[in-house]
């Protein structure tokens, strides 16, 4: 009986933007067939070893190319672990990735900017509907008494049906397209194994009549000399592991020797991949024991501050039939974790050294890795020294060990603010303080920094300290005493901050009189230890619930001159009211530079009206 089953409805856009896209880069469709053909065959090897029953089919694993220019079709098929029914509705009519409707959601309308967004997503499969207006998948799972035929002209449904006469193994065909038809070119095949897919490490056979050839070297790339190795291979064993259409930023293939030897081909994308911050995303290194392929799904494999890294590890040091559950457990996947960090932190190092190419890296990936300086682990020095940052000094970008060659004679302290926008930090009153004594200032705005400095709180000696906490000691570096115009007396001082406190009761915690203002006559900010402002507000965004900060303090500038005359008129005791509005004016004030929303704006509104008539 065949079943008529829709689409979900990701796949069902996804496949509309396909089928209609003028994308001219459609060969890719042969390297992600390959790709996913390759893959099964590494997995009916790897089933193999756990069940030698299934080891009965004794034939060689290997991928044909079957065209068909009679017909129109081309054929990939493998005899690799095959699928069955829910595998077939599983991986063909659902994206089964996390975050697809995240990544539906991103899709623009602009079918050329789609295709590149979907070959980030990676849906191999569907690239078949760039050639084919019909796929037919004949498919039996390794160890299945029957198998599956799949249909689809991707146009909205997909046929499934059981049938007993496959083959085990999956075959592709695809009825193609008139304007795809060179693709039964055996000389376009050659050339297109050979460009994307010669590292495979199976048997790549093209069946042309009665002849077969085959087109790929089938030796796995991460075996091979690196002096043997092209740049241009590379580049497409990237684009095959992560199917990925950009070039990677930075390639790194070594050997390991020692008290565990192992090999690994690593890569670092130049752009993020699409679901980078999707909770449930781990890092895309295949395992492989002897070149052969254990699991792809090894979260302990490398931190999660290093997701981005994509590629392959084959160790020797590994038992083939060992579990996935195991594998997390043995000591040797312990050290080869460490070897893998160490290696990575070092290569970045010596990048970092060139700026330019470095601040590409940075502003794709910076954000994940500062998660390393949150994270338990005990790398944090070196990934501290990795980190970039911008600063009240200039529009570049900043280290750690920059802001310390510029600190200030008798400054102890690297200070930092956090915030969500770079111009709006840059004009926050608590940094006029700073700013008259020539302080640099790290400006934070990713919501990242809200947590690392909460746990990363000393860099080379130097403590790591918000400047939005209460008690920040400037006076070891004087400010220029002839920008003071006016200050308050100790009276007026005592009289305003009673004042204030009655007035404001109930929406701060406290008064207190400062220094480190020099333009404007009040600041909010929070005791050490408090949440901070910044924080407050993102988890407002993320519908996380939390009470306003009762304990926030209330900073007065005793040397403004809008300072000395209210506390003037506090200590007349005349015109109450029009010293209450000003309070509350400055204090609104004072939350609109945070970028705190007003608990009543119409007050707001209304006392500035009147101020502005007033002056008029």
């Amino acid at each position: 009986m065949t079943e008529q089953i829709a689409f979900q409805a990701e796949v069902a856009k996804v496949l509309d933007i396909v089928i209609h896209s003028l994308y001219s880069n459609n060969e890719i469709f042969l390297r992600e067939l390959i790709s996913n053909a390759s893959d099964a065959c590494d997995k009916l090897r790897y089933a193999r070893l756990v069940h030698p029953e299934l080891a009965a089919q004794g034939e060689e694993m290997k991928i044909e190319l079957i065209p068909n220019k009679q017909a129109r079709t081309l054929t990939v098929r493998d005899n690799g672990i095959g699928m069955n029914r829910d595998d077939l509705i599983n991986h063909l009519g659902t994206i089964a990735r996390s975050g697809s409707a995240e990544f539906v959601k991103s899709l623009s309308g602009d079918k050329q900017k789609d295709m590149a967004l979907i070959g980030q997503f990676g849906v191999g499969f569907y690239a078949s509907f760039m050639v084919a207006d019909k796929v037919v998948v004949q498919t039996r799972k390794a160890g299945d008494a029957s198998g599956w035929r799949w249909e689809s002209e991707g146009a909205g449904t997909f046929s499934i049906a059981e049938d007993k006469k496959v083959s085990p193994g999956t075959s592709i065909e695809l009825h193609l397209k008139k304007e795809a038809l060179d693709y039964l070119d055996p000389l376009r095949l050659r050339y297109l194994v050979r460009q994307y897919s010669d590292h495979v490490s199976w048997p790549i056979v093209l069946k042309d009549g009665k002849q077969e050839e085959t087109l790929n070297s089938a030796s796995a790339l991460w075996t091979r000399h690196k002096a043997d190795i092209t740049e241009a291979q590379y580049r497409d064993f990237y684009q095959s592991v992560s199917h990925a259409f950009d070039a990677p930023w930075m390639t790194l293939h070594y050997k390991a020797e020692g008290v565990i030897d192992y090999t690994a081909l690593l890569f670092i994308p130049e752009k993020p991949p699409f679901n980078l911050f999707q909770p449930d995303r781990q890092t895309a290194l295949q395992l492989y024991v002897n070149r052969v392929f254990i699991s792809d799904d090894l979260p302990d494999l490398m931190p999660h501050f290093l997701r981005f890294v994509t590629g392959v590890i084959d160790t020797n040091d590994l038992p083939l039939n060992v579990s996935r559950e195991m594998l997390q457990k043995t000591p040797v996947m312990s050290k080869i974790k460490a070897g893998l960090v160490h290696r990575i932190l070092s290569e970045l190092k010596k990048r970092a050294d060139q700026p330019d190419d470095y601040q590409t890296f940075w502003e794709s990936f910076g954000i994940v890795l500062k998660e390393g300086l949150y994270e338990p682990n005990d790398q944090k020095e070196d990934i501290a020294n990795l980190c970039r940052f911008r600063s009240t000094v200039g529009e570049g970008w900043v280290s750690f060990a920059d802001y310390v060659g510029r600190m200030k004679d008798g400054q102890e302290t690297i200070y930092y603010l956090t915030g969500s926008d770079l111009e709006t930090m840059r004009h926050n009153p608590q940094l006029e303080g700073f700013a008259a004594r020539g302080i640099e200032v790290l400006l934070l705005n990713e919501p990242i920094d809200e947590f690392w400095t909460q746990t990363f709180t000393e860099y080379k000696g130097k403590k790591i300290v918000s400047v939005m906490h209460a008690r920040q000691d400037l006076d070891k570096i004087p400010a220029d005493p002839s920008k003071t115009t006016v200050t308050l007396t100790t009276e007026e001082e005592a009289a305003l901050m009673g004042e204030v406190k009655q007035i404001l009761k109930g929406e701060i915690g406290d008064v207190q009189m400062t220094d480190r203002l020099t333009k404007s006559p009040v600041a909010l900010i929070t005791p050490e230890g408090q949440m901070s402002m910044n924080l407050e507000r993102l988890m407002r965004a993320h519908h996380q619930p939390t009470a306003f900060a009762s304990t926030r303090i209330l900073e007065i500038n005793r040397h403004h001159p809008l300072m000395k005359k209210l506390a003037e008129m506090v200590q007349s005791k005349k015109d109450s009211a029009a010293i209450a509005e000003t309070v509350w004016l400055l204090y609104d004030q004072s939350l609109v530079t945070e970028g705190e929303p007003l608990k009543d704006p119409a007050r707001f509104s209304e006392a500035l009206v009147r101020l502005m008539m007033q002056g008029l």
